[in-house]
């Protein structure tokens, strides 16, 4: 069986999530300036657009609820999950599209302007990655201290961790050393 390989919107999806590196304390996307050059790296904001704190604020309560559902599929939660972050995005106009047919294919589009559409645009990438079915292989590293997003390439969908050899091997670590003081603690009474 061959390796599932990370579809487009999976990995665009990854990624936005990932501009929060919580093991570096760094967020790619903390002010303004560098939302709206995260962005257009990707040519997903026009020029003319300008970004606010405002739109800093939304996008990270985007980025959270998106790690939320992904460290869900990690085992890490219910699936009555609370979705009222995501959910108030696509219940906004930022997340109403327009199907246009181009040559032999079909796209979806953002009916809203500025910075919602380029919400949008992540919306959509989550939509497209849930149809591909590669949603349920992206998810957020077990770690509590990591949650890195990454796409989980095993054959069983059985990964935990964003590394075995970091991650996973420190989770390992603390299991093995819980065990030996559970196995030590009645010798010491």
């Amino acid at each position: 069986m061959a390796t599932p390989v990370e579809p487009e919107a999976a990995g665009f999806v990854a990624a936005f999530v990932n501009t929060l590196d919580r093991e570096e304390g760094r967020d790619e996307l903390a002010t303004p300036r560098e939302l709206a050059a995260w962005f257009r790296a990707r040519g997903l904001l026009a020029a003319e657009v300008r970004t606010s704190a405002a739109d800093v604020n939304r996008t990270a309560e985007l980025r959270e609820g998106l790690r939320e559902l992904l460290l869900a599929n990690n085992g890490a939660g219910e699936v009555a999950l609370d979705l009222s972050a995501l959910n108030r995005y696509v219940d906004d106009s930022c997340a109403r599209f327009q199907l246009r047919f181009e040559g032999d294919d079909w796209v979806l589009r953002p009916l809203a302007e500025g910075f919602d559409a380029t919400l949008a645009q992540i919306l959509l990438a989550v939509g497209q990655s849930v149809a591909d079915g590669s949603w349920a292989r992206l998810k957020a590293c077990a770690d509590e201290g990591c949650q890195w997003v990454f796409f989980d390439q095993s054959r069983n969908r059985a990964g935990h961790w964003c590394s075995m050899g970091s991650c996973g091997n420190r989770a390992k670590a603390r299991q093995f050393r819980a065990r030996r003081r559970a196995q030590a603690a009645p010798l010491s009474s």
